[in-house]
């Protein structure tokens, strides 16, 4: 399963030799054990490149979780109109053992616009999405994470101290919304907001990325109602609340 996590980060795969310095196994055991996960279809090699990439096995498990997640489903004619409200690239991730995965995206049509991969997983503290989501927990929750991930510094403007998060919190559930200021990527600014199932539990948040020069903070206070309204159309989408949406 490692392998496969370190392969579904290479886009354009991956030859034996890096893949083993990444995973820390030898050359033969790394060969030994693609070969086992090749006959099941889960990775593929490619003779042209000598590169190793993730197989169609995978295609129909990662399907498999999209048909079980509904709520993707019914989250993405909303992120379409969210793109073409803000004209900014709208997406939609999910919290997984501390961190975010981006599991749909709209991209903007501009030229110049903020992309992700899907799957691609980000840092929930450095993450717009991730602190949305993380507000909606009890602090012992907060701080279990901070634990198994740690802080990490991913630019100049990533919060790296708990007590500072703690402040965010507090200001993203006094707003109703989050913002990543070039927290997670430089020249980058998302604004997220979270999806709620029918027991009040975040289940998701969705979120517009993108360049600085087009989301300058003057910007935020007009853009956020949209996350914020997208957020609660598609929590009256996905708890099936007929009222909610007629008073919407």
């Amino acid at each position: 399963m490692f392998l496969l996590e370190l392969l579904s980060q290479h886009d354009e795969g991956c030859r034996l030799s890096q893949l083993g310095r990444e995973a820390g196994l030898s050359p033969s055991t790394t060969h030994r054990l693609l070969t086992t996960l090749e006959k099941r279809r889960h990775v593929q090699f490619d003779p042209r490149t000598a590169r190793w990439h993730i197989g169609l096995a995978l295609l129909n498990i990662g399907s498999a979780f999209l048909r079980r997640a509904s709520f993707v489903s019914v989250a993405q004619p909303f992120l379409q109109r969210l793109r073409d409200q803000t004209k900014e690239t709208a997406n939609l991730g999910m919290a997984d053992d501390g961190e975010i995965t981006l599991v749909s995206q709209v991209p903007s049509r501009q030229i110049v616009r903020s992309i992700g991969r899907i799957g691609g997983r980000v840092p929930m503290t450095s993450s717009a999405m991730g602190k949305a989501i993380l507000s909606t927990y009890p602090s012992e929750d907060i701080e279990q994470i901070i634990e198994l991930r740690r802080m990490f510094r991913m630019t100049s403007h990533s919060i790296t101290r708990l007590d500072a998060l703690r402040l965010e919190l507090e200001t993203v559930r006094a707003n109703g919304y989050a913002i990543d200021n070039a927290e997670n990527r430089s020249n980058v600014r998302c604004i997220a907001g979270v999806v709620y199932n029918e027991r009040a539990e975040a289940i998701c948040a969705i979120s517009i990325s993108g360049q600085l020069d087009r989301m300058p903070a003057e910007r935020i206070d007009q853009l956020a109602p949209y996350v914020v309204d997208t957020a609660r159309k598609i929590t009256a989408a996905v708890t099936g609340s007929a009222e909610k949406m007629r008073s919407m």
